[in-house]
């Protein structure tokens, strides 16, 4: 098997469990599948939680992707890896020293470990209906929309997915315009807080 079949395939398989156990996800899917688009095309983006980004990020970049940028935050950063066809990969965790210690990522990763999507963000041409949407289906949202009306992205998460009552995963919803594909890390680390189930 080809790299691009290895890779279609293991993202695939993952997208498919993230699906199983996300809500919001799968009601969106289930919209989009009726309509004939499928979820597929509309993701933006996958989000890996871990301890240690460059050993979970080779599982994607021994098939294709190529390390991008570095995201810095307060008490954790992220990676952003790209192959030219399919999402960016965004791949977290807490610093390792001291600055990590007030992260919300390892906790998460003890409980949950580093193999499954924390969230996949969907690209959406009109946040506030989409909002609308799907909270007339049920979906509920936390916090706000993040990011000014008319900017370059705008962005939201869903109420967190408990497992075992604790907040698993998100939904997230990504307005994008003027050809924007990077990462904003206020509104990044705003999400982050919005997700945290604290």
């Amino acid at each position: 098997m080809d790299l691009a079949a290895q890779l279609d395939q293991l993202i695939e398989k993952m997208v498919a469990d993230y699906l199983a156990q996300n809500k919001a996800a799968s009601v969106l899917k289930d919209m989009l599948d009726a309509a004939g688009v499928g979820f597929w095309p509309v993701v933006d983006h996958l989000t890996l939680r871990t301890s240690d980004i460059d050993r979970r990020a080779k599982q994607f970049t021994d098939l294709g992707y190529a390390y991008s940028e570095t995201l810095h935050f307060d008490d954790w950063y992220a990676k952003v890896y790209r192959k030219t066809g399919y999402p960016a990969l965004f791949v977290d965790q807490a610093y390792p020293d001291d600055r990590g210690k007030t992260s919300i990522i390892p906790g998460w990763v003890i409980t949950f470990g580093d193999q499954a999507f924390h969230h996949i963000a969907v690209r959406v041409e009109d946040i506030e209906r989409a909002i609308a949407t799907l909270k007339a289906k049920g979906i509920v949202f936390t916090g706000s929309i993040v990011g000014e009306r008319g900017g370059p992205l705008r962005q939201i998460f869903s109420a967190p997915e408990l497992r075992d009552g604790q907040a698993y995963s998100v939904l997230e919803l990504a307005e994008r315009h003027r050809g924007y594909q990077g990462f904003s890390p206020p509104q990044a680390d705003s999400l982050m807080k919005s997700s945290a189930g604290r």
